[in-house]
């Protein structure tokens, strides 16, 4: 191994000795990930055993060493390879058995390994594995605590849509908050890439005809409609093919709304469902993701029933609208926006307000005309005012969906959940942040998932636990946005709630053993690489399951701070069950500081000896940091 190492490096030494810069790239050349203030401090030691800034190859083996030959790794290296320097195939086959847990594993699979991690040419052409191949499958993703086969889309794809949870955003065009925030398309393009396949659209009057997009009475900044489908048209299947639903947030007038349907139609082209597939309706059951792949569907109130459409379609309904009453009996967190300057005087607001504290004698009936050329659009996603789940079970259709703010929302999961699963095992059911989240602030989405709620909308644009369990719910399935529900919020006559499991539990004892971190992020407080970590293992799931742990501090350690502390937790629902790895920096004791984060669904744990990955409060992967644990469960 000696005589490959210099044969890597020699060429960037032929010139002499490097500096910091020249080490760095070294590094980079031999793909070795580290965090420049680590790397810093790392160089500064060896070069203060001698002067000047720069290093010979010795101090540069030095260096890499430090970096990347972690005594945990050489642990279990040397427990499995007699002389401490080979590991043979048969001897890798017996670490992946007995420490991996993978029964499965066979002859290939440890010499598919080894083609693939052993990088000295004479070690592999004899089947076997250096330290220096075994840091390498050890630091990849077939390491990872996340299980590789959730990494492709292994669900069945063949069920109703109201079968899955669905990736949903809530006001996809802002970036910042709700009031004076940029709407920008950055906001769509963004959702998209991240598997998101339900997005919002609000949609306004715009000047010389042109419907535009914005968060209505705010000072939000306005984007045309039409450039909004032009980029959903280039991004809508980037990142999924499975179908992506619009939900159009509409108070155009049916002019304008005669536009929206002609952008989504040119625009969209065969992308946009506007009949049912294979022209037949079938009133029972939803079609399922695998059917509906590429196409993109509207979510928009609806005149009339599915077959009047389709007759219509023979003919030439342009300018032609009809009238869509409805009750609204108590506009619970209504979907609309901000009342900021619905009216005109301070006194009449006062007014308005007083009143409204009264009870309401009258429900309002609230006239919305709808252009037919839009309303024909609209298939398998009616938007339908929800009134109650009995309501729904006698009158709901399959294709009608509700849409419930999270307040209203919150009190059925409290007071009906049985009924609340009902409805959601037969009908998509959205749920949307309350208005008066102004600074776009998220709920806890965890608990609608409980009750099977598909489309749990959250801002997108919002760091924060509630996005990290949002994105790390659906990495599962090949992040394609749709997660088969349990079978248990699937079946109809169910009888699970989140309170009360019952016979639905499938308990799992699970232990984790917390072994090390890795080029953690440094304190932002701190002048070096240093920080206090501590780690934070938390349970999302059913009320029984949520859990929190903590880890022991690490005082002034973030290149290696080592743990090995084992925690136990028993889960009684994993299949609804998110595990969440938070990595903090002790700067006070009254006080922690983010330094990164790894949010996963139980049910895609690896077990065995794993590398975690971190991911910064933007949400984005730190390369170099990471977290070793020993996962069991049974």
């Amino acid at each position: 191994s000696h005589t490959w190492f210099w044969n890597l490096i020699q060429n960037d030494f032929k010139t002499g000795n490097i500096d910091f810069e020249g080490c760095m790239r070294l590094l980079e050349k031999m793909q070795i990930p580290f965090d420049e203030d680590h790397l810093k401090h790392i160089f500064k030691k060896t070069i203060d055993k001698h002067t000047g800034d720069i290093i010979s190859m010795d101090d540069f083996k030095a260096i890499y060493r430090a970096l990347v030959h972690r005594p945990e790794f050489e642990e279990l290296f040397k427990a499995y390879s007699s002389d401490g320097k080979i590991l043979p195939e048969s001897q890798l086959l017996k670490f992946l058995v007995k420490e991996q847990f993978q029964t499965e594993a066979n002859e290939t699979t440890a010499l598919e390994i080894i083609m693939k991690y052993e990088p000295i040419d004479e070690v592999r052409t004899k089947r076997m594995m250096s330290f220096e191949g075994f840091v390498r499958y050890m630091n990849s993703d077939e390491c990872s605590i996340f299980k590789s086969q959730h990494r492709t889309i292994y669900q069945d794809m063949n069920q109703p849509l109201c079968d899955y949870f669905i990736s949903s955003s809530h006001n996809t065009y802002l970036i910042a908050d709700q009031l004076m925030g940029p709407s920008h398309l950055w906001g769509y393009t963004s959702a998209l890439l991240k598997g998101c396949r339900c997005l919002e659209i609000d949609c306004w009057d715009g000047h010389n005809n042109e419907p535009i997009v914005y968060h209505g009475h705010t000072l939000t900044s306005r984007i045309p409609f039409r450039s909004v489908i032009r980029v959903i048209d280039k991004y809508a299947f980037m990142s999924s093919v499975y179908p992506l639903v619009l939900s159009l947030e509409n108070h155009c007038s049916p002019k304008q709304q005669e536009v929206m349907a002609d952008c989504l139609k040119t625009i969209l082209g065969d992308k946009l469902l506007s009949a049912p597939i294979g022209g037949e309706v079938d009133m029972t059951r939803l079609p399922s993701p695998e059917a509906l792949k590429f196409k993109v569907l509207i979510k928009n109130k609806k005149v009339g029933t599915l077959e009047q459409s389709l007759l219509r379609m023979e003919e030439d309904c342009h300018g032609e609208t009809e009238e869509l009453s409805e009750t609204d009996s108590e506009d619970r967190d209504s979907d609309d926006t901000l009342p900021l300057q619905q009216t005109r005087s301070p006194a009449k607001r006062k007014g308005e307000r007083r009143s409204s504290l009264l009870p309401q004698k009258k429900p309002k009936v609230r006239k919305t005309k709808i252009a037919l050329a839009l309303s024909d659009l609209v298939v398998y996603t009616k938007s339908q005012k929800f009134v109650s789940f009995e309501h729904s079970l006698q009158h709901q259709q399959c294709y009608e969906n509700n849409s419930i703010g999270e307040s209203y929302a919150r009190k059925l999961v409290k007071i009906s959940a049985k009924e609340f699963i009902a409805h959601t095992t037969r009908f998509i059911t959205r749920i949307y942040p309350k208005g008066t989240r102004m600074s776009s602030s998220n709920y806890n989405p965890q608990e609608f998932w409980n009750v099977g709620c598909q489309m749990v909308a959250l801002n997108f644009q919002t760091p924060g636990t509630q996005m990290e369990l949002q994105d790390g719910k659906f990495l599962d399935n090949g992040g394609c946005g749709y997660v088969l529900k349990p079978e248990f919020l699937r079946d109809r006559n169910t009888k699970f709630t989140p309170r009360n499991v019952g016979g639905y539990s499938k308990p799992m004892s699970l232990s984790i053993r917390l072994i090390s971190g890795h080029q953690l992020p440094p304190s932002s407080i701190s002048k070096t690489n240093k920080a206090d970590p501590m780690v934070q293992i938390e349970i999302y799931g059913v009320p029984e399951d949520q859990a929190r742990k903590k880890s022991s501090v690490i005082k002034s350690n973030a290149l290696c701070p080592k743990w090995n502390e084992t925690f136990s937790f028993n889960i009684q629902v994993p299949e609804l069950a998110m595990i969440r790895f938070c990595v903090e920096d002790e700067v006070s004791l009254v006080n922690n500081e983010f330094l990164g984060q790894y949010t996963l669904p139980v049910m895609s744990l690896n077990t065995g000896y794993r590398k975690i990955p971190l991911i910064s409060k933007e949400g984005i992967r730190l390369e170099s940091a990471s977290l070793f644990a020993h996962v069991w469960f049974y």
